[in-house]
């Protein structure tokens, strides 16, 4: 299951930009430019909405009455996306109620980062990721192949997690080390790397000599599908 988000934002390059990345990370994404069509969606579909990211400035209204309103009648997390950074709007917006508050222009990873530690604060978070046959199951650290365990190392356990939280997306060498390095205490080189691709394609592939679950990019890295 995708978690669900819902994008207040009036300017529409970064409603595309933005779109088009969540759902590349795996997010299901709603936008909208103002506060009353934010709120009425918010009223008809309040259960199909995972998070809020929510702008100061919108079309109609603002992002602090909006939150005030969603964190008020409908308690959904909410993160502040604005390129007010001064101490005034950050205040504000965490006294009423916001999750978190994020600058612009931000780092993509950064917010994928905010976003998922605020689902998890608040128990909305994915907790089962699907790579073919390949389920895991975050909540518990169980991975399995059609329904039966397979037992990873806590490396290649986080190598998986780095893929299937990027599925669909070429992640280059650099790209993996840096969200693996020194995952469960071990020095990862590049070198190294290619020891584990090929430990955890032995693991979850049918077939690790033709993989199709992490597929190799000649020149640019990997891919998970």
């Amino acid at each position: 299951m995708q978690n669900r988000i819902l994008l207040v934002e009036d300017d529409l390059e970064i409603v595309k930009n933005l779109t088009a990345f969540l759902q590349g990370e795996n997010f299901l994404v709603t936008a909208f430019s103002g506060q009353k069509q934010a709120l009425t969606y918010i009223e008809e579909k309040k259960n199909e909405i995972d998070l809020v990211l929510l702008d100061i400035s919108l079309e109609d209204g603002n992002g602090f009455s909006a939150c005030a309103a969603i964190k008020t009648n409908f308690g959904l997390p909410v993160i502040f996306l604005t390129a007010s950074g001064d101490e005034y709007s950050v205040v504000t917006g965490l006294d009423l109620g916001a999750d978190d508050y994020i600058e612009k222009p931000f780092r993509p990873r950064e917010l994928i980062s905010r976003i998922k530690s605020v689902l998890r604060r608040c128990g909305k978070a994915q907790t089962v990721l699907e790579l073919g046959d390949v389920k895991i199951d975050t909540s518990g650290g169980m991975v399995t192949k059609s329904g039966k365990e397979l037992f990873l190392s806590a490396l290649e356990y986080r190598l998986l997690l780095v893929f299937a939280n990027h599925k669909g997306m070429i992640l280059s060498r650099t790209n993996l080390l840096e969200e693996i390095w020194d995952a469960a205490g071990e020095y990862v080189n590049d070198n190294t790397l290619t020891v584990y691709i090929k430990r955890l394609r032995e693991k979850i592939e049918t077939d690790a000599q033709n993989p199709t679950i992490i597929k190799t990019i000649r020149g640019l890295g990997y891919r998970a599908d």
